[in-house]
């Protein structure tokens, strides 16, 4: 039994091609958007590619890009055939073509849904991206005289700055590593030579974080060193004082940024989906209609349409077998105990049986 079967007169056929017709060309127009969409989140990327680990993380937007320019062509070709659709004559040359190009169309538009559930699936490989490239980011943020290194501490800087965030975690990172370059230290001074002496590695390590991470809004001059030690500032509390300086850590600052893209970005894909979906079954409502006309013979009557012949249980056993008996093809056919009429061919005699052999006489 054919599932959610329609009857289309030929004025509803008619209409339904013109509609499909426009649907398509405004299917073109959510392709550019898609393609837009994943160009601008690649852009976006790229920008904070320096503090991120190679990953995953171009995927989605790789899979958007790919699919607004497939959606562009199909939609392209399908308001072609759809326009031609409605005279029955002109569809006889894309009858063959037509359920091609709806599977084809099946197809992108569930590689569509797939990229949008990625845009809210990928903060995992998006967090871990961003730890280890601001780890080293952080961690080479000193060496601005060793060559592929030297234009980390703009990085940092105005990321801190554009994003009003600081260090990895949070400030306490910058505790953790020497973020002033050698060059720059006195050697001279007891407190330098001391501090040098205390850490195992011989880093110069201060409770101190860079200039990047001072809040402008803050009401009194910016703390940068010694943010631990109350006695080292006047009226100055660490513990209940709240800090002049970022507290937020650039992974979060980050995440929060790109999360709410990409988040964006997946619900207009999931538009885009539900509205390329609505074409698909338009389609094939369409195909069938007009499949069923020529099966008819009559082109000015009535014709039923439909999503599936067959139920879903018998579609989808349909196919299994299909796929199932892909294998098989150079094996010999037993269906309905067809054999072989090369095997057991009983021989023919061509003379009498049992004829008895004549005496040459004696000469």
């Amino acid at each position: 039994m054919a599932v959610l079967k329609v009857k289309f007169t030929k004025t509803k056929r008619d209409k339904l091609a013109q509609i499909l017709w426009i649907l398509n060309w405004v299917s073109v127009v959510s392709g550019i958007i898609l393609f837009s969409l994943g160009l601008f989140l690649k852009i976006e990327i790229k920008k904070r590619n320096e503090v991120m680990a190679k990953g995953d993380v171009n995927s989605v937007p790789n899979m958007l890009i790919s699919v607004g320019v497939i959606a562009c062509i199909i939609n392209f070709l399908g308001g072609k055939i759809c326009y031609d659709c409605s005279d029955a004559n002109k569809f006889s040359r894309w009858k063959l073509v037509m359920l091609p190009y709806i599977v084809c169309t099946f197809c992108f538009t569930f590689c569509i849904l797939v990229g949008a559930l990625m845009c809210y699936t990928m903060r995992n490989e998006l967090e871990e991206s961003l730890y280890l490239g601001l780890r080293d980011a952080i961690k080479f943020y000193k060496d601005t005289d060793i060559p592929g290194r030297c234009f980390l501490k703009k990085t940092v800087d105005m990321l801190q700055i554009g994003f009003q965030c600081c260090g990895n975690n949070g400030f306490r990172d910058w505790f953790e590593i020497q973020w002033v370059s050698a060059r720059y230290l006195n050697m001279a001074s007891k407190e330098v030579l001391d501090r040098l002496k205390s850490n195992v590695d011989g880093k110069f390590l201060v409770d101190g974080v860079p200039f990047s991470c001072c809040n402008p809004s803050s009401p009194r001059p910016c703390i940068q060193y010694q943010l631990t030690n109350n006695s080292a500032h006047y009226n100055y509390d660490f513990l209940t004082e709240e800090l002049n300086i970022w507290v937020k850590g650039c992974r979060e600052a980050l995440l929060d940024y790109y999360t709410a893209i990409m988040r964006s970005i997946g619900i207009a894909a999931l538009l885009i989906w539900l509205f390329e979906l609505s074409v698909l079954i338009g389609a094939r409502y369409l195909q069938t209609a007009m499949k069923n006309v020529l099966l008819q013979g009559d082109l000015e009557g009535e014709s039923d349409g439909w999503l599936l012949e067959n139920s879903f249980v018998e579609t989808a056993k349909y196919n299994i077998n299909i796929i199932k008996n892909l294998g098989k093809a150079n094996q010999i056919s037993t269906v309905s105990g067809m054999n072989d009429p090369n095997i057991d061919v009983q021989n023919t005699n061509c003379g009498k049986t049992n004829v008895a052999t004549k005496s040459i006489p004696a000469a």
